[in-house]
């Protein structure tokens, strides 16, 4: 059995470079790597490497490195086009004469490598092209969509990719207010403590349980999700339902659960900076590893004007405030 080739990870901190041409940034870096593994020369391995990456990884730990990965896999004939996983991350697969690698490679705001990862290729999780299970909006009254769509302009999360498709909604009033007064506290928000639906049957394979409610306007990047749950409706759909109540979750790990049924209460938990629901949908259970799928839910009203609209097979976008008994 193979031996995985290395672990090299070294993050020092997360890149706030904007991801203008990040695809660029990363191919120049992980270029130079490449002919240099092809040619054999451990020294140029790391012209790109940051000083603490240098020290972390030198030249007398790339020699033997270099040899394994040559004797395993041979060279690298081809690069697909990089998978930029979140800001300062991309993942290359590489295309070998003997096997195929995943190459993960970290860049500061400098493009000097900051972290790097060889591993075997794991196959691509298939990506529905839109949700196939029958979605209903996971909550009853009025909420603003807040982000959601199809591009960065309506959606903050557009770049993330297992939350390109993600939706942040508010409770609102019947005049559309999130809050009263000033809103100082949770409390103060419509959202806070409302119930959280089950958008769907399924089965619960997360629950993120134990993060304190912020003090609205503080985030806390730390436990971004927050109080969460994962239901998994189908081999390759999984909701996120995210920054839920403290202490409110009522499911737990293994549960079957069913459309419309409670899971919590909406929130102010996670790396969110007043009480709202994070919603998406995405191919796998494993956080990090899914891919946003688009989803529709199956009916919505929108409240226009002071008027209702049925809107079948509809998927929301930042500025509805949607409506659901």
């Amino acid at each position: 059995m193979k031996r995985c080739l290395a672990v090299l990870v070294l993050l020092l901190a997360t890149s706030a470079l904007a991801e203008e041409n990040a695809e660029g940034r990363f191919e120049k870096v992980v270029s130079r790597m490449v002919k240099a593994i092809n040619e054999g020369n451990p020294a140029d391995i790391g012209s790109d490497f940051d000083k603490t990456m240098e020290d972390f990884f030198p030249l007398e730990k790339r020699k033997p490195f270099l040899e394994n990965l040559l004797a395993q896999y041979g060279k690298i004939q081809e690069l697909e086009e990089p998978r930029l996983a979140q800001p300062g991350q991309a993942i290359f697969v590489a295309h070998c004469e003997r096997g195929a690698l995943d190459i993960t490679v970290w860049l500061d705001d400098n493009d000097k490598v900051i972290g790097l990862l060889f591993l075997p290729h794991k196959p691509d999780i298939p990506v529905p092209e839109k949700n196939e299970t029958n979605l209903s909006l996971p909550f009853k009254g009025n909420w603003l969509v807040f982000w959601g769509g199809d591009t960065k302009e309506l959606n903050l999360h557009h770049d993330t990719p297992n939350q390109k498709f993600a939706f942040d909604f508010l409770g609102v009033d019947e005049q559309g207010k999130t809050g009263k007064g000033q809103a100082q506290v949770s409390e103060d928000y419509f959202a806070f403590g409302r119930e959280i639906l089950a958008p769907a049957e399924g089965v619960v394979t997360d629950v993120i349980n134990g993060v304190r409610d912020n003090i609205p306007g503080s985030m806390n990047p730390y436990s971004a999700l927050g109080n969460a749950v994962f239901i998994q409706h189908s081999e390759y759909e999984v909701s996120i339902l995210a920054h839920l109540k403290f202490g409110s979750i009522k499911v737990k790990v293994g549960d079957k659960v069913k459309r419309g049924q409670i899971i919590g209460l909406c929130g102010n938990s996670g790396n969110s900076s007043e009480p709202h629901l994070h919603y998406h949908l995405q191919n796998t259970p494993i956080i990090q590893d899914g891919t946003g799928i688009k989803c529709y839910f199956e009916q919505v009203t929108l409240l226009k004007k002071g008027k209702e609209k049925l809107e079948t097979d509809y998927s929301p976008v930042k500025g509805d405030i949607v409506f659901t008994k």
